[in-house]
């Protein structure tokens, strides 16, 4: 005969084991370690007054900042160890000394907790100084240790309030001790003088310098360097493009260095064969003065000349990178011998010269190629882990059925033995 008290301890052990089984996945679904160093980024946002300055798109530039945070935090790669400090954020009195130590970690470097992050991001209100050369310094200690690659990308609307600390001067100590720590840089509505200093951190780290007039234009932007932290290092390989299509070298997976003239095409050609997917990227840099207003596009065309899909990014001011991307999924086959298709890839640039500057060689450009097999169906296309995120929602909507059936029956089974007694 069940008793009371095993059939309740019955119950119970069922419902542990249903909320253990979601709320702790196997080593195989939450991701063991390979092996490699984990790479560690930490955003830098200038919380400083300035920021409540109402130019982009309308809304104010710290409320593009933390819209831009709460996008990035949601596309972050699993393996990549993300931290957020803060500079101004606190202070709110006159006193430059006291406003010149205003920088604090919002969020520890390391396994990221989304909703921990957000929730942090949401707390900030444009505050005090804008004490650019401590962050830095700050921040370089919250990545220090590991073998990873380690990037501090750094959003700020003004330059620094509290000389004679040359942020710049910073960069450059943080570059000569060889611990390989990228600074990169982001200027929202930048004046030159912002501009220049940013430009100079940026350059002493090896990093890059974008200036950002638009909320789309900083997402994406962050959202390119924390994912760049994430890629393993690669050798590039040298190629040359050619004019046209039909002389294009023949390219497979990897990375690839060439230069291209101002305003110039460069082709290139790959193969994909059915039920593969090609995934480019190109970079122009700008390793000279160049005239404000510039593009850059990357096309994936047939070989008849017919467009398949392109990408294009363009921008104004002062940059170092400009870069962009496309995705060309062709479909299964039902033919086994199918053949490849070759696709050629477009690069072309707007970038010009100013007055006196020298257009040759070439812009420096990094082409990326990666050709892989594509997804079975469209149901296995999932966006930043949302495929994991609805079968964990699907568990727990399972778990609370089973859970609530059981405790039904358990209490109409208490009643039944109540009345009887």
């Amino acid at each position: 005969m069940i008793t009371r008290q095993r059939l309740a301890a019955g119950v119970c052990a069922l419902l542990a084991a249903l909320t253990a089984g979601v709320a702790f996945p196997t080593a195989a679904t939450a991701g063991e370690p390979d092996g490699q160093a984990a790479p560690k980024v930490e955003l830098v946002l200038d919380v400083s007054g300035s920021m409540r300055t109402r130019d982009i798109d309308g809304g104010t530039r710290m409320a593009a900042a933390k819209q831009a945070f709460n996008e990035v935090l949601d596309a972050t790669p699993q393996e990549v160890q993300l931290g957020i400090r803060t500079l101004g954020a606190n202070y709110r009195g006159n006193d430059r000394q006291t406003g010149c130590k205003d920088t604090a970690q919002l969020y520890p470097v390391g396994p990221l907790n989304r909703t921990e992050a957000k929730t942090a991001v949401a707390t900030l209100a444009p505050t005090g100084w804008t004490p650019i050369g401590p962050a830095l310094q700050k921040a370089a200690a919250d990545l220090d240790g590991g073998d990873g690659t380690r990037r501090i990308v750094l959003i700020s609307d003004g330059e620094d309030t509290c000389q004679p600390l040359d942020p710049c001067e910073v960069a450059r100590e943080i570059a000569a001790r060889g611990i390989g720590l990228t600074i990169d840089t982001l200027g929202l509505v930048p004046d030159a003088k912002t501009r220049d200093q940013l430009s100079c951190i940026a350059d002493a780290t090896g990093g890059t310098y974008t200036s950002v007039q638009h909320k789309e234009q900083l997402t994406d932007r962050v959202d390119q360097l924390v994912h760049r932290a994430a890629d393993p290092v690669v050798t590039p390989v040298a190629t040359e493009g050619a004019a046209d299509c039909t002389k294009a070298p023949a390219l497979k997976s990897g990375l690839f260095t060439d230069r291209e003239q101002f305003g110039q095409q460069r082709w290139y050609r790959v193969d994909v064969k059915p039920g593969q997917e090609l995934r480019a990227s190109v970079g122009v840099a700008a390793d000279r003065a160049v005239n404000p207003d510039y593009g850059v596009l990357l096309r994936a065309v047939t070989r008849s000349g017919r467009e398949i899909v392109r990408g294009e990014s363009a921008g104004n001011g002062r940059t170092d990178v400009i870069s962009t991307g496309l995705r060309y999924p062709k479909p299964k086959s039902d033919d086994d011998n199918a053949p490849a298709e070759s696709v050629c890839l477009q690069v072309t640039n707007a970038f010009s010269a100013g007055p006196g500057v020298k257009t040759a060689p070439g812009l420096p450009l990094e082409l990326t190629v990666d050709v892989v097999d594509g997804p079975s169906k469209a149901s296995d296309v999932a966006s930043f882990g949302l495929g994991r995120g609805w079968w964990l929602l699907g568990a727990l909507v399972l778990t609370g059925f089973v859970a609530g059936l059981l405790w039904g029956w358990l209490s109409r089974w208490r009643v039944a033995v109540w009345r009887t007694n």
